[in-house]
């Protein structure tokens, strides 16, 4: 089964696992969501913030894939960072 497919809500399989708490972050707010992908995770995460009174967001998703869940968090958490860091709220343009 392909990432695309389940990215995007095609081929069943088995239910999503639960998302991580949120972290704040400089005003954002990250959710990461590793997805399950053969046995390993790809890092992935939602990263929501305020621009002029609206909540805005951008679906981060990578190609690195990890086996452990914590870790896949911890990394997806930490490229979050990075692009908010790199782009702050030019991520939502």
């Amino acid at each position: 089964m392909s990432f695309l497919k389940r990215l995007f809500g095609g081929g069943g399989g088995s239910a999503p696992e639960a998302k991580a708490d949120p972290v704040e972050y400089k005003g954002f707010r990250i959710t990461a969501s590793p997805l399950p992908e053969d046995g390993q995770y790809r890092i992935a995460a939602l990263i929501e913030g305020e621009v002029e009174g609206e909540t805005k967001s951008h679906q981060l998703v990578r190609a690195d894939v990890i086996r452990d869940r914590d870790e896949a968090i911890e990394a997806s958490l930490r490229k979050a960072r990075q692009m908010i860091d790199e782009q702050g709220v030019r991520l939502f343009s």
